[in-house]
C-alpha cells in the first residue's frame, strides 16, 4: 500500500523488440509545419531532463530523473550516445536517444514527442527519421523496449516499421514521490 508521500508501484508489461534491416518506407515532411532535427552532442543534464520530462511525464518515465547529475552526465557524454531533438516552429517538440552498444547493435533508448506536438502528423515521420539515424552507423540490429504504459499505438507503430517482439517480462514502476518532484523542481 502506498503512503501519502509515496505513490503505489504500477505493474507494467514490457516488450523488447528488434529489427534486423533498415526500414523501407519513406514519408514526406508534414506540410505547413517548420521542423528541424538537431543532434545535441554533450547535451547538458538540465536540458536533457527537460526533454525527458516533457516526453515521458505521461508515460511514467522516471529512471533518468532519479539519476544524480554525475551518473547521467557520464551516460550523456559517452561517445556511443546520440541525443537528437526535434524542433517544431522553433521550439523543442520531441527527442530520441540512441546508444550504440557495439558495431553490431544499436538501441533506441528513448523516443517521443512533447504533448504540444501530438496530433500534428509528426509521429510516424519522426520515428522514421530516428530509424534512419540509428541505421546510419550500419548495425546488424536495432532494439527498442516499450511497455503497456507507453502510447497506446507504440507497439503497433514499432511493428509497422519493421520491429518484431523478441521477449516480454513483467515489472513495476515506482512513480516519483512528492519529495522527488520537489527535488527535481529545485534542481532546474
Amino acid at each position: 500500500m502506498a503512503s501519502r508521500n509515496q505513490p503505489a508501484p504500477i505493474p507494467v508489461h514490457i516488450t523488447e523488440l528488434r529489427m534486423s534491416a533498415p526500414p523501407k518506407q519513406s514519408l514526406p515532411v508534414p506540410v505547413n509545419i517548420q521542423t528541424a532535427i538537431m543532434r545535441v552532442p554533450g547535451v547538458p543534464t538540465a536540458f536533457y531532463r527537460f526533454l525527458y520530462t516533457q516526453v515521458g511525464r505521461r508515460w511514467h518515465w522516471v529512471e533518468r530523473l532519479r539519476m544524480d547529475d554525475e551518473v547521467l552526465a557520464e551516460i550523456l557524454n559517452d561517445r556511443r550516445t546520440n541525443v537528437t531533438v526535434l524542433y517544431v516552429e522553433g521550439a523543442p517538440a520531441g527527442f530520441f536517444e540512441l546508444f550504440q552498444r557495439n558495431a553490431e547493435r544499436t538501441e533506441l533508448v528513448h523516443f517521443g514527442l512533447f504533448e504540444h506536438a501530438l496530433g500534428l502528423g509528426l509521429g510516424k515521420w519522426f520515428l522514421l527519421q530516428t530509424l534512419y539515424a540509428a541505421w546510419s552507423t550500419d548495425p546488424t540490429s536495432l532494439s527498442v523496449t516499450t511497455n503497456n504504459l507507453d502510447h497506446p499505438r507504440a507497439l503497433q507503430l514499432y511493428q509497422m516499421f519493421g520491429f518484431s517482439p523478441v521477449s516480454t517480462r513483467e515489472a513495476t514502476i515506482l512513480p516519483l514521490s512528492d519529495a522527488e518532484l520537489l527535488e527535481l523542481a529545485r534542481r532546474s
